[in-house]
This record gives structure tokens, C-alpha cells and sequence, in this order.
């Protein structure tokens, strides 16, 4: 970097505030519930302090093995189901169809509600006795419950994740395809580039930092769907759907052992750093430089 260029850069200091309200509301919290961790607590009282004890705990809880296990795999099947149909949707949008704009209007509607009204209107749709698959059952045949099943339940929650969080991360593709200069495709289209070359070869590599960035925050806001999982399944049928954070949240708030819990949620945040930390440098991003002139 050049003194020129560092001269044209805002000071640390501008970014006093944002340190300032993460520091409050980020790190202290962290910091507290690692505390947490250390004691035995049931939310009255004074926190017992124990050590390593829930710590010691955790290895020889099935619960957590399964449960990390389960995450995983709605971490997985989130991203993959989530990420192409964004990246798809988001580049249409950005385009000058004459229908997108209420096509797009229409398609963000998930986005004005809150996941729990996401998440009990998903539980009626999905009701084994008067809900859609009890219409469909009718008609083939096969099983209604779909919410009771030990595999399809899982499935299903990533389908109400998937329309639940698919208009967020397509607006974020959409705003950063409408700054891939039109230039690029003129050219390509003057060389005879189809519509999917001129997407495979222009479009994703132009969105290559929204795609990493999308796919931070998809992993990340993993680890917090557990209020969708409570009220679709409670973490059933069985155990089947008991992802870590609900483990969590049942430790916490229905055994009342919130030190134990403190520890899952700060083995949770361990791990959602290392799947970020993971991503960047897999990816490059940290080397990544910005195109945009004057930035």
C-alpha cells in the first residue's frame, strides 16, 4: 500500500463506534459465558465455580457428539441448497427483466417475518393430519408425517431454512451483480459468449467475494437455527433433529444447568470461528483486493 493510497484511508479512529458497540455487545458476552463455564449455575444464586468440570462433561455427552454431528449436516445441506439458488436468483434479479421487480417484491416476503411465525406457519403447512402431506398421502399413498420422520424431518428443515433465508442472501447477489460493469457482457456477447457462458464466465467470477461472504454468514447463522428446529420438531422424532445449539438452549433453559450450557455455547462459538476462519483462507479472501476504482 502507498502513502498515497494509506493517506486516502479513514483513520482508526472511525471505527471507534463499531468497536465500541461490538465490544459491548460481542466480546462481553463471550467473555462473561466463558466464565459461566466454569461453575455450576442454575440461574438463581450465586455461580458455583467448579473448574473443568463441564468441560470434563462434555467428551462422555452423546448428546454433544450427535448433536455436532447433526449441525454439521444442516450446515452442509443449508449451504448447498442455499448458495446456487441465491447466486441463480440474485443474477436474474439484477437483470432488466420487466417482471423481476415484482417477481422480487413477491420473493422477499419471507423476510418481513419472524422465524418463530416462519416456523409455526411451516408447522401447520407441514401437519400430518390436515396439513399438505396429508393431501398428498391421500393421493400416493406414502407417509404424512413428514415432521415425525427420523429422515425426512431434517430435510423439511432445511426446506423452511431455505425459504426462509433464500431472499437475503439473493439480495445480496443481486446488489453486487448490478456493479459487474455491462461492459464485460458486450464483449463477451460480440465474441458469441451464450447467456450461461457469460454467466459461468463473467458473473461468478465477478461475485466470487459475495459468494464467500454469503457463504460465512450461511455457516455462521448455522449455529443459530435452533428456534426454528425447537418449533418445527423439539428435536425430534427421538433425537433425530437435536441439533447443538438446541442441546444448548435445553441444557440451559430446561435442566437449568447453565454452566454446562455456557460450555456448549462457547464450544459452539469455537467452532463457528474455525468454520470462518476456514472459509477465508481456503478461499483467499484475506489476499483479495478491491477492483472498485478509488477503493
Amino acid at each position: 500500500m502507498t502513502s498515497a493510497t494509506r493517506a486516502q484511508r479513514p483513520g482508526v479512529f472511525w471505527a471507534a463506534p463499531a468497536l465500541l458497540f461490538f465490544g459491548l455487545f460481542g466480546l462481553a458476552p463471550i467473555v462473561i459465558v466463558a466464565g459461566l463455564s466454569f461453575t455450576s449455575w442454575n440461574g438463581l444464586g450465586s455461580p458455583e465455580w467448579t473448574g473443568l468440570t463441564n468441560w470434563r462433561t462434555l467428551p462422555s455427552d452423546t448428546h454433544v457428539g450427535s448433536g455436532l454431528l447433526i449441525t454439521l449436516a444442516l450446515t452442509v445441506l443449508t449451504w448447498a441448497t442455499q448458495t446456487p439458488l441465491a447466486l441463480a436468483f440474485g443474477a436474474w434479479a439484477a437483470g432488466p427483466q420487466r417482471v423481476r421487480a415484482v417477481v422480487s417484491t413477491v420473493f422477499f416476503l419471507p423476510l418481513l417475518l419472524s422465524t418463530a411465525a416462519i416456523a409455526l406457519i411451516w408447522q401447520a403447512l407441514l401437519d400430518p393430519t390436515f396439513g399438505v402431506p396429508a393431501q398428498w398421502a391421500e393421493l400416493t399413498g406414502t407417509s404424512a408425517n413428514v415432521l415425525g420422520h427420523p429422515r425426512l424431518a431434517l430435510y423439511a428443515i432445511v426446506f423452511v431454512l431455505l425459504w426462509q433465508f433464500l431472499p437475503f442472501h439473493m439480495l445480496l447477489y443481486q446488489a453486487a451483480a448490478k456493479q459487474i460493469p455491462a461492459s464485460l457482457y458486450e464483449a463477451a456477447e460480440i465474441d458469441g459468449a451464450g447467456p450461461l457462458q457469460r454467466f459461468w464466465r463473467i458473473t461468478v467470477p465477478q461475485l466470487r467475494h459475495t459468494i464467500i461472504a454469503s457463504s460465512v454468514l450461511i455457516l455462521v447463522g448455522s449455529m443459530t437455527y435452533f428456534e426454528t428446529v425447537l418449533l418445527l420438531t423439539g428435536g425430534g422424532p427421538g433425537t433425530a433433529t437435536r441439533i447443538l445449539p438446541l442441546h444448548m438452549y435445553l441444557q440451559g433453559f430446561s435442566a437449568f444447568e447453565m454452566g454446562y450450557a455456557s460450555a456448549i455455547a462457547v464450544l459452539l462459538v469455537a467452532i463457528g470461528t474455525g468454520l470462518s476462519l476456514l472459509v477465508v483462507r481456503v478461499s483467499g479472501y484475506a489476499q483479495m483486493t478491491s477492483q472498485r476504482e478509488g477503493a
